[in-house]
């Protein structure tokens, strides 16, 4: 292996009690991704070459959200940062290099700053990554010597006055030259106030070996935004939302009111899209240039064409080609796939279907489980009869088809290429091409019934 090769290993075994959760603290999830997911695409980014994630407290939910890809290493008791580390021994018995340690509920830090990190760390035994801070109660302190380097990491319940005046803090984030380090874990004991193995210790080990310990410094203490409760939660999907709106902003695209519009951290949208209030797009979506989102509408896992609208409606795990129109109100649900020039109006539900290009669903319909060609018209209040209490049936309307007002097509069913449907219909033999379909009783006028009612004959 490369001595280059840099292993990430995400701390993610404890149980973050603050949460007042039955879940682990790094799977809650910000902007619709689990927080230690973004910590991890975090270093993904930054160059790490292979990722270990320690695991506690209630593991089988964190390994549930990572996927059996994700490698972990199972922490019994978490009896501190280095016993973190040193569980990982033997994962790591092949591994050269550095290690870089981050913490699991650390979602704000950007891939360029660990870079940075691991840069000051090349030929090193240890480099920290530390933040100033206008308050810095509760988190270690970082002390330097006459030259700027770290001489050590003072825990805040072990900090002298002198020290808790210091507001440059650790971070809890660190990059380390593998070769050695488990010879140097060995040394640290839990001498503290918590009686815990301390990974900040390591900077008085280093020392005594004459090895210099690098500190680098944030630009922005926000990306060393911890998540211990609700509202640190709340408060560090404020600050992601910001970064990425802003991001987008710049590369041009139109959100109208940034602190009302929710944007996941894995979308794509392109310039000249307008996204407007109350309007949340997560779950990796894709929107092309020149399309209108929202307002109050949700796109999720789905990918919208060139110059679309969605107004006030929700679209889950579907996709739209160009100059589609969907809503007002509409319920795109999942497995949906509309052509080019489609519209789905007001008050429309569409669900596993096909529409194809210049089709119209206009408004006040149900649509499940079909397949609509091209130029299809679907008149007010039609539905397919998809379900007969057993079974899902499919439909399937050619061409050029004119499905009239309040048609009930009852599933399986075709119908034929311009075909037409009368409005008030109930379909459930298939028409043929050119034919016009009639599914309804005669009408019968009583005249007078009223009247006579009304007298009581």
């Amino acid at each position: 292996m490369s001595s280059d090769m840099v292993t990430a290993l995400i701390l993610a075994a404890g149980a973050g009690t603050r949460m007042k959760s039955d879940k682990p603290k790094v799977v809650h999830k910000i902007l619709d991704i689990p927080m230690i997911q973004l910590v991890i695409d975090a270093a993904e980014e930054a160059g790490a070459d292979r990722i270990l994630t320690i695991v506690g407290h209630k593991q089988e939910q964190v390994r549930a959200v990572l996927g059996p890809d994700v490698e972990c290493v199972h922490q019994p008791e978490q009896k501190g940062t280095a016993d973190a580390v040193i569980v990982a021994k033997d994962a790591l018995a092949d591994s050269t290099g550095y290690l870089l340690v981050m913490c699991g509920d650390m979602p704000l830090l950007r891939p360029e700053t660990l870079r940075q990190l691991i840069e000051v760390c090349r030929d090193r035994s240890m480099a920290v990554l530390t933040a100033t801070v206008d308050n810095p109660s509760g988190y270690g302190r970082i002390v330097r010597d006459e030259t700027g380097s770290i001489a050590a990491i003072v825990e805040d319940k072990d900090a002298s006055p002198a020290q808790l005046a210091i507001n440059e803090i650790n971070t809890g984030i660190y990059c380390f030259a593998l070769d050695g380090l488990f010879d140097r874990l060995a040394k640290i004991g839990d001498d503290n106030a918590q009686g815990e193995y301390y990974l900040t210790d390591m900077v008085k080990v280093c020392r005594q070996e004459n090895e210099v310990v690098i500190g680098v410094q944030l630009n922005e203490a926000e990306e060393a935004h911890g998540v211990n409760s609700r509202a640190q939660l709340a408060q560090a999907g404020i600050l992601l939302q910001t970064r990425i709106n802003e991001r987008l902003m710049e590369q041009g695209v139109s959100i109208v009111a940034p602190s009302m519009t929710w944007i996941s951290p894995d979308c794509v949208i392109e310039s000249d899209v307008e996204v407007l209030p109350n309007t949340t797009i997560a779950k990796g979506s894709t929107i092309a240039s020149g399309s209108i989102i929202g307002p109050n509408s949700r796109v999720y896992a789905s990918q919208v064409g060139e110059n679309c609208s969605i107004e006030e409606s929700i679209v889950l795990s579907s996709s739209m080609g160009d100059r589609c129109v969907v809503g007002p109100y509409s319920y795109i649900r999942p497995d949906v796939e509309l052509g080019d020039d489609c519209k789905v109006g007001a008050s429309v539900e569409v669900k596993k279907s096909v529409v194809g290009d210049g089709s119209k669903i206009p408004h006040l319909s149900y649509v499940g489980d079909a397949t609509l060609g091209k130029k299809v018209n679907i008149g007010a209040g039609t539905i397919t009869c998809n379900y007969d209490g057993e079974k899902k049936s499919a439909t399937f309307v050619d061409d050029g088809a004119f499905i009239g007002s309040d048609t009930m097509l009852v599933a399986p069913v075709n119908i034929g290429k311009n075909a037409i449907t009368a409005a008030g219909s109930a379909i459930s033999d298939d028409v043929p091409d050119d034919s016009l379909a009639l599914g309804r009783a005669r009408q019968t006028n009583k005249e007078g019934w009223v009247a006579q009612r009304r007298e009581g004959k």
